[in-house]
């Protein structure tokens, strides 16, 4: 089976040709500082909308997989820095764009403009992308790993971000099959 590649046209004047793989997904680590304790009124917002997101997410026909503490439905209590005020998120994804619609339209957008409220900036890379074979998942030392080595490195195949990103191994510059559906960033064909 081949890859396609697909069209991915954003608000702004640029394009993306993005290969979707049968054979590969895509993990994706993201890290957030808090301003606050999760048990705080400061935060209740951000903890009163976890769980919904959690199912849109869930019900997203791109999500594959997430982390989750064991006997929770969602990954607050995991502690995977020494810095207890750090959270991870640890997800897997059927490609680029099913993660970005998800993080970026619909109600997962409303936390990204809300999350200077909740998350204190930080002064490196706190995201990173990468492909893993169908069936993998990933643990959090790899996650940790990837993260680490995007911030020393910068986008490459191993570790990469939104704003370069990468085809998964078995769609290389060649390999791509020749026929590409345009869509726009919504998912929707044209």
């Amino acid at each position: 089976m081949t890859c396609a590649t697909v069209l991915v046209i954003f608000a702004y004047p640029s394009f993306t040709m993005q290969p979707i793989s049968p054979q590969y997904y895509l993990a994706q680590v993201n890290t957030a500082r808090l301003r606050a304790s999760l048990d705080t009124p400061e935060m209740a917002d951000f903890v009163a909308q976890i769980e919904g997101i959690n199912a849109i997410a869930d019900e997203d026909p791109g999500f594959v997989w997430r982390l989750r503490s064991e006997g929770a439905n969602d990954a607050t209590s995991i502690r995977a820095f020494d810095d207890d005020q750090i959270l991870i998120t640890l997800t897997v994804w059927k490609s680029v764009e099913a993660l970005s619609n998800y993080v970026y339209r619909g109600a997962h957008g409303g936390i990204m403009r809300d999350r200077r409220k909740w998350f204190e900036r930080l002064d490196q890379p706190i995201l990173a992308l990468w492909w893993i074979p169908v069936g993998h998942l990933p643990t959090i030392e790899e996650a940790k790993e990837r993260l680490a080595y995007l911030q020393q490195h910068g986008s490459t195949p191993f570790a990469f971000s939104f704003g370069k990103s990468f085809p998964s191994p078995d769609c290389l510059e060649g390999e791509t099959a020749s026929h590409r559906i345009p869509v726009t960033a919504s998912g929707a064909e044209l």
